[in-house]
């Protein structure tokens, strides 16, 4: 069993600011299918369109060519959302960094099929909170606490203000880690508020402000 993780930010010190985005709608967002950490999912129109309503809002904050690292989680969607965003900032994509730690929670055998059918079978899946209930052989929210503690920690030394476009559950928990949220008392792991696809958060000093509220839907 995976520890439980501490509320307290896993690097507290770093220097810079963190934008922590929400890659924008994608076809199994629009059909209703459990996406996880499927590793590529097409952007819709509508996912490009939040991707690029990003992007305008970063370069209103930051200008062109801001010093910014660009992270993202490896997947196609995220990488789609990061290259429509670079494109507005002036910056090279090619220069982003991925991580596995980013991914998505890992849905199990419940991964790609559509909500209403799992539904059908064990019940809802999606909380009052708008949190994935974990398959019974997915990963729970104390693993995904504990992989994105490991990636802040590894990444304390980034310099300056950077860039991270995730997912919807696994952003919500790197958020409640670098925020020093509580620990949920039922996952077990600090957990911040759900946001739409396309949004995007700025983190300074353990604290966190909505630079930009999506369109997407919300909040899993």
């Amino acid at each position: 069993m995976t520890p439980s993780v501490s509320a307290a930010p896993a690097r507290s010190d770093r220097k810079g600011r963190d934008f922590v985005a929400r890659h924008g709608e994608t076809v199994f967002n629009a059909a209703r299918r459990l996406q996880g950490d499927h590793p590529h999912t097409p952007l819709t129109r509508a996912g490009f369109a939040q991707a690029d309503e990003i992007g305008r809002a970063l370069r209103e904050r930051l200008g062109h060519r801001p010093a910014l690292t660009l992270w993202a989680s490896p997947t196609g969607r995220a990488l789609q959302t990061l290259a429509v965003i670079a494109e507005h900032l002036g910056l090279d994509w090619h220069a982003a960094r991925t991580d596995p730690r980013l991914v998505e929670i890992g849905m199990g055998s419940w991964g790609g099929r559509y909500y209403a059918d799992v539904v059908d079978e064990v019940g809802p899946v999606v909380t009052a909170e708008g949190l994935l209930r974990p398959a019974a052989d997915g990963e729970d929210y104390r693993a995904i606490a504990a992989r994105v503690t490991g990636w802040l920690a590894d990444t304390g030394d980034d310099p300056g203000d950077r860039l991270v476009i995730m997912h919807g559950i696994s952003s919500r928990v790197l958020r409640g880690v670098m925020t020093g949220a509580p620990v949920h008392p039922e996952w077990g792991a600090p957990i911040a508020a759900g946001l739409p696809q396309g949004s995007l958060v700025e983190i300074a000093h353990g604290r966190e402000t909505v630079a930009h509220l999506g369109s997407g839907h919300a909040p899993a």
